[in-house]
Order: structure tokens, then sequence, then C-alpha cells
């Protein structure tokens, strides 16, 4: 059999968020998800791995891509290839952290529903038919998941490690995936931590926006797939 696979969802997603690629990744290969649920990206990677196969694959969202760095930090052994939908791997600027604060305030009022528009705005998804049912799913992830874990999970946010160093000394395949209309974590953001490693690729998915595993799911399950089945790494 292939090499298991390892999704982590990103900020308040549940295993919905890699649907598509799970169900056509997953016939030949092992699956695994982990969502989030603690105050920094060290610790998430820590948990992470203890439930981890001894080899696989990790294919990380948002958040889930700064837990995939970190486990690539802690311990990159273990790691085949990696794939980064939406990942800054920076730190949080502060104008960042405090805009994120602001919306943690909203949170403990009883207004996670305003916090998660606000994470995830209109802007940052493809104008599609599809852009309000998209909506909907990410809020009723978020209510499945709570209040206490989007307090945590922006705590981790907030507190990420700049995962620069991280980058530049991994050999390993890497694959970044960016949605053209991504606002969040848009193209040039992702161009510059793809120039930082020197086995990797960048795939910019047309017609998406922040969340492109699931407004074009089948261009971004085909770019996961032909990376997992190619030994060579093209620019």
């Amino acid at each position: 059999m292939a090499e298991p696979l390892l999704f982590i969802p990103g900020h308040m997603q549940d295993a919905r968020a890699f649907l598509p690629q799970m169900v056509a990744l997953g016939a030949g290969r092992s699956v695994q998800v982990f969502t989030c649920d603690a105050d920094s990206v060290e610790r998430l990677s820590e948990q992470a791995l203890a439930g981890a196969p001894t080899r696989f694959a990790v294919i990380g969202h948002g958040l889930g891509g700064n837990v995939a760095l970190d486990i690539l930090r802690r311990a990159p052994e273990r790691i085949s290839r990696i794939v980064l939908l939406a990942t800054d791997p920076l730190s949080e600027a502060p104008q960042v952290a405090a805009a994120r604060e602001a919306r943690m305030v909203a949170a403990r009022a009883g207004r996670l529903k305003q916090a998660i528009a606000e994470d995830v705005p209109d802007a940052a998804l493809a104008d599609t038919p599809d852009r309000e049912a998209l909506k909907l799913l990410l809020r009723d992830m978020a209510y499945g998941l709570g209040e206490g874990v989007y307090l945590r999970q922006c705590k981790a946010l907030q507190r990420r490690p700049d995962q620069q160093k991280t980058l530049r000394r991994t050999l390993l395949p890497a694959l970044f995936i960016v949605g053209e209309m991504d606002t969040v974590v848009p193209v040039r953001r992702q161009e510059f931590a793809r120039d930082l490693m020197p086995n990797s690729a960048l795939r910019v998915i047309a017609g998406a926006g922040h969340l492109p595993m699931l407004e074009e799911p089948e261009a971004v399950t085909e770019a996961i797939a032909t990376f997992l089945s190619d030994p060579m790494i093209l620019r």
C-alpha cells in the first residue's frame, strides 16, 4: 500500500474540509485526520505525531499547515512529502494578531458567527454560486467545534513560530496549493514560501479562494494525486 496520509484541517474546520480529497485518495491509502484543539502550534504538532503512522505524507490547510510545518521541524524523518494549502510560514504580524484578538472578544461575547465571518470574509472566497453554501459549511464546522476550540486555535495562530528556517533546510518534496483569489494567504506569500524550499512546487488553483479544496475539489485532488505519484518536483 502507498504511504499513509495525514490530513490536518485549518482554523475551525473538521474532516469535512478535506472530504473530497479523502474519498478520492483514500482508496489505496490509509487516511487519518487530526483536528486542532490546543493553544500552541508546538503542542498541536506533538499531539498529531503521537497518533500518526511511523512515516506518512501530511496535508494541511491554514493552521493545519502550520502544524504540518512544525511536525516537519520536530520530526522530519517521519514525513515523506508535505502539501500546504493557504499556509503562512511566518509568525503572525502584530496588526493581524490585534485584529484576531478583537474577534476573540466577539466569540467570548457569544458572537462566534460574527468572528467566523470576519476570519474568512466574502472577498477571500471566489464569487461563485457555491460561495453561500461554503459559508454555511464553515459556520456549521465552527459551531460543531465551539467557542473553546475557537479561542485555543486563535491563540495558536497568534503565537505560531516563524518556520522560514524549517523551509530552507527541508529537502523532501513539497507542494504549495493556493487559490488565485485568496486574500487571507495570497499567491505572493505562497510564492515566497515555495522559493525558500529546494524541492518544492506551487499550484495556483483558478476560480478558487481561501478554501481551494472545497471551491475546486477536483483540481486540488488532481494536484495532490499527481504530486504523490510523481518522483520529480518541477517548478
